[in-house]
């Protein structure tokens, strides 16, 4: 039997990619394909080390007639090891955060961006099929010297997203607060001070009974997370919650209880939260940056810059204002219905029909 194999530059819980990856395999493996995940061992979560190989061992474990996609998304040992595989290949490019965004607060983390964007580049022309989650990031492998490169937005796990919220999580929550929520990894790109500033004149000048409940690992930015503890003592917010990693009826729970959604983020090459916050009827407002309007297409509310008193007072209208939220609502679960009505595995597999022609068993 052929296989498509997936590799990774680390597998971890609450991570995007690493979700697309499992959801990905089962797509495989339901059109009649051997798949498996591979990562560096040092990578992959402890309590994932069942889902994911060594990705050592994909050399030996894999044949001239089988395909690797690659997810590039940060420098890695993985890319080198795709770049030498004989076999079919395709590039799922998930996008390198600028490493500047990193230099401040994460040295070495930096390094690894840099690195990847430079892999990134080396890259080109080394898959018969190049694919990026956004046209934002379609762009920079364009400019890159990559050739037909197609679109292919990040999967949205319907049944996930159906599962029960925590009912204790949602008790504790509901408490009468007004409930700003954000989901993504704490990371300097993800700009928590900045929300952190919006929600300071939020809770002073607005909506004083108010929590701000931020769900996103910081595993491996603990730097920038203990330099966000100060800040928010320094701005005397009260009910700031940092959730960081959390099972997914925690994740339910959050957005069961939220009454808005603020995402202030400067670099995204998807952002699939915000969809997931679209699809619990939760208001979102976010920062038009990069992939961002792309991803929301007309639907929640945009803005430009990050003038923190007007935030505040739309964070309230968005919050109070029944009429608006109505509105916002329904433009958003028109983008949800437009989103989940795509056969997005039958488009990949349409994408990848030349290099699987004649394997599998659908």
């Amino acid at each position: 039997m052929s296989a498509i194999h997936q590799l990774c530059a680390g597998f971890s819980k609450g991570d995007a990619i690493s979700h697309e990856a499992l959801t990905l395999r089962g797509v495989f493996r339901s059109w009649g394909f051997g798949a498996d995940i591979f990562s560096e061992p040092r990578w992959i979560f402890p309590a994932l080390r069942h889902e994911a190989r060594d990705v050592a061992l994909l050399n030996e474990a894999c044949r001239p007639d089988d395909v690797a996609l690659l997810h590039l998304s940060i420098g890695s040992p993985v890319n080198l090891v795709f770049r030498d595989l004989a076999c079919r290949k395709v590039i799922l490019y998930h996008n390198v955060t600028p490493p500047e965004s990193f230099a401040w607060v994460q040295p070495g983390t930096a390094r690894q961006l840099s690195l990847g964007r430079e892999q990134m580049r080396a890259l080109a022309g080394s898959a018969e099929l190049n694919l990026a989650d956004s046209r934002f990031n379609a762009v920079e492998l364009e400019a890159a010297g990559y050739r037909d490169v197609r679109v292919f937005p990040l999967l949205l796990d319907a049944a996930r997203l159906a599962e029960p919220a925590d009912p204790e999580v949602v008790r504790q929550f509901r408490d009468g607060k007004t409930n700003v929520l954000f989901v993504g990894r704490c990371a300097p790109n993800k700009k928590y001070e900045d929300l952190l500033a919006a929600f300071a004149h939020f809770q002073k000048f607005e909506v004083p009974d108010s929590r701000l409940i931020l769900v996103g690992s910081w595993a491996g930015t603990e730097r920038y997370y203990r330099l966000l503890q100060p800040v928010v003592r320094n701005l005397g917010l009260r009910d700031v919650v940092f959730l960081g990693t959390v099972p997914q009826g925690t994740l339910q729970a959050s957005y069961a209880a939220a009454d808005l959604f603020l995402c202030l983020s400067e670099h995204e090459g998807f952002c699939i939260p915000l969809l997931e916050a679209m699809a619990h009827d939760v208001p979102v407002l976010a920062y038009a940056a990069a992939a961002v309007p792309e991803t929301m297409e007309d639907a929640g509310v945009l803005v430009t810059r990050k003038d923190y008193p007007e935030l505040a007072g739309l964070m309230k209208r968005l919050c109070q204002d029944r009429a608006l939220r109505g509105a916002v609502r329904a433009g958003q679960r028109e983008r949800v219905r437009r989103y989940l009505a795509r056969d997005l595995a039958g488009d990949l597999r349409r994408a990848m029909a030349p290099l699987l022609a004649g394997k599998g068993s659908a």
